[in-house]
């Protein structure tokens, strides 16, 4: 797969690529093979076994991929090419107060407020990842059936910034966006 041939297809797919996100839950094309491309555990992007540099790139693939399954795919209306994801796709590596919401922003430029529409939940992470006890994190949903993990510094601020309760026997650590609180942790009691 020539990477420059399959950029300029996205390119004139999605018209203007600055970061609006073609509609690729419409794109139903026919799957053409595997490529070469893993995101890792660090959210940083390879193709052939080395680092996509330019993250302008890497923000373009981001607006084409789909996963369907347990599969991930990049893909454009002609084209539907199989690559790897060693956990998810995206990574949350900001967040910002505004108002009564909380603002999450990705590695790939994403924004999106914590809401009913982008919920967080709490899951076990791949192993290479080093969690004590596979102590559940936080991911939250960037768009449709796309996930990030909250990064381990922007966790450490959600918690700070956290407010402590009691539900089901259990001590939890919430914050509230949208005047909704969702749950990033658990303590021991």
């Amino acid at each position: 797969m020539d990477l420059n041939r399959f950029s300029q297809q996205i390119t004139d797919a999605a018209g203007d690529t600055t970061r609006s996100i073609p509609p690729v839950d419409k794109w139903d094309p026919e799957f053409c093979g595997n490529m070469n491309m893993t995101i890792k555990l660090d959210g940083s992007w390879h193709y052939e076994d080395s680092p996509i540099g330019r993250q302008s790139l890497v923000r373009l693939f981001s607006s084409v991929i789909k996963k369907e399954d347990e599969n991930y795919f990049l893909v454009t209306p002609v084209e539907k090419l199989g690559i790897t994801v060693e956990d998810v796709p995206f990574l949350v590596t900001q967040w910002e107060e505004d108002d009564n919401s909380i603002v999450f922003t990705t590695n790939v430029g994403d924004r999106f407020t914590l809401s009913s529409n982008h919920p967080l939940e709490l899951r076990e992470p791949p192993q290479a990842l080093g969690a004590p006890d596979s102590t559940p994190i936080p991911y939250v949903c960037v768009r449709t059936n796309l996930w990030a993990r909250i990064n381990q510094n922007v966790y450490y601020q959600l918690v700070e910034h956290a407010e402590r309760r009691h539900k089901n026997g259990r001590q939890q650590l919430f914050v509230t966006s949208e005047y909704e609180p969702f749950v990033i942790g658990e303590l021991p009691e």
